[in-house]
């Protein structure tokens, strides 16, 4: 009796550790199953980095800018639509780790958890992925930021669609450069090279600071409307100057931001505290990081803690230690163009079967920054910017709303160049974001880059 039940006890004991190494490998094959299906030393689905018949990436028309051929990976015939479209496309090595190629593999391979590559066996190929972008406003925004690093990127704020996303420096997938290129790199041309600075990217941001202000201002000091100050050129927070680039004379808020002036904003930061500045930044976003499709943006960062009253002053006009990320103010300028609500942009639009059944199809998420009355404030604001400082005349037939920053990076280095603003027109609903790193003034710099991109996607999402 009791050798049976010994033996009763050691086949139970043997069906615990089973159904518990069991258990443990469904456990394994759903949380790693996609990894271990996906590895680039498969053979079975990788041949020399590329992935065999992995599905194509289109643009938004149907232009194709990657697909697979004889088991390796061709990208589109045009170089400008080649380097464009780089760091959005990705590479078949990986290396652009954001790119769709690697953070979308599972779906261009065609791999789901229950069938597994059956697709790509039975089609000879994966899904394919069609992105919001067009590759010719893509090329336009490359030819007018040239050699110059910095990003450029352009969305429809009423649906989140990306038009254009641009990051510079880039490269000609066909003619990837050489580790030894790359690691010499004495220039800096090849600096961050593989990193999409528009989700990785962090700024110094400059006068597009002002905007964040403001709203702050708004918010906090009752009296503002009735508001003035006389700009001499500088003032002194706690013996620390603050100067603008010439004297503005007397200024109203609106005043302030048309004419971009530091020292108005210097004062008005006196009237705020670091914790309503940080608690309007915050509800603007920063602090965040974003979904970018299966990849993740940098968050913007705000830190005001143990700041002094002229820290304050500084980090009001976007200087002091406060960095922002492209993708990010872009959500921040998409959702003052839209009544303080940000329809989050995205750039993969469907995932479709080789028998063209759509399996996914994104529509933005949505975010409130602020309210309705606020962003009609700061859009009227942006649109006298335009209007009374910059001259419509560097946008021809776009009414738009706007503010440049120029960040200083460093004594030895030009300023980083900012441009952000959005059409006022419901029926051509574009926002950009332009940075041209050390290009100096944001009227001179990146002005043109913003208005020649705009003239582009105008044409993709104009419905008249």
């Amino acid at each position: 009796m009791k050798s049976t039940t010994k033996r009763g006890f050691v086949v139970l004991l043997l069906v615990a550790f089973f159904t518990i190494g069991m258990c443990f490998l469904g456990f394994n094959i759903a949380t790693n199953a996609e990894t271990w299906a996906t590895l680039r030393a498969n053979m079975h689905l990788v041949n020399n980095g590329s992935f065999i018949g992995a599905g194509n990436i289109l643009d938004r028309n149907g232009e194709i800018l990657a697909h697979t051929e004889d088991g390796k990976r061709v990208y589109n015939n045009s170089e400008r639509i080649r380097r464009a479209t780089l760091h959005i496309v990705g590479d078949s090595e990986g290396y652009i780790a954001s790119g769709v190629q690697t953070a979308y593999k599972k779906e261009l391979v065609g791999y789901n958890l229950v069938t597994g590559i059956y697709t790509l066996k039975k089609y000879e190929r994966g899904n394919d992925v069609t992105l919001t972008l067009d590759s010719a406003t893509c090329a336009a925004a490359s030819d007018a930021l040239g050699s110059k690093k910095g990003v450029v990127v352009v969305c429809n704020y009423k649906t989140g669609e990306i038009i254009c996303s641009v990051s510079n420096p880039n490269f000609d997938i066909r003619e990837k450069p050489s580790t030894e290129e790359i690691e010499e790199n004495e220039d800096g041309k090849f600096d961050g090279l593989y990193m999409n600075r528009l989700i990785d990217g962090l700024y110094t941001p400059g006068s597009v600071f002002k905007v964040i202000t403001a709203a702050s201002v708004i918010e906090n000091i009752p009296d503002i409307e009735s508001w003035e100050y006389d700009c001499e050129g500088e003032m002194y927070v706690n013996g620390v100057e603050v100067s603008c680039p010439s004297e503005h004379g007397k200024v109203d808020l609106n005043g302030a931001l048309v004419n971009s002036c530091n020292c108005a904003f210097a004062e008005l930061s006196q009237q705020l505290t670091a914790e309503q500045l940080t608690a309007t930044a915050n509800s603007f976003g920063f602090g965040k990081s974003f979904n970018f499709g299966n990849s993740v943006t940098e968050k913007s960062i705000i830190n005001l803690e143990n700041a002094s009253e002229s820290d304050i002053a500084w980090a009001s006009v976007g200087q002091y230690t406060t960095l922002v990320n492209p993708y990010h103010m872009l959500t921040v300028v998409s959702a003052i163009a839209n009544d303080g609500v940000a329809k989050l942009p995205f750039v993969v639009k469907t995932i479709a079967s080789p028998s063209g059944r759509v399996i996914n199809e994104a529509v933005a998420d949505e975010v409130i920054y602020t309210t309705p009355e606020i962003s009609k404030r700061l859009s009227e604001m942006m649109r006298n910017t335009v209007k009374d400082n910059y001259g419509d005349w560097n946008f021809d037939d776009i009414t738009m709303c706007g503010k440049t920053g120029t960040a200083e990076v460093s004594d030895n280095e030009k300023p980083h160049a900012w441009f952000m603003g959005f059409s006022q027109d419901e029926k051509c609903p574009l926002a950009v974001v332009v940075v041209v790193e050390n290009g100096g003034w944001g009227s001179s710099a990146a002005i043109p880059v913003a208005a020649e991109v705009l003239k582009e996607a105008s044409k993709v999402v104009n419905v008249y």
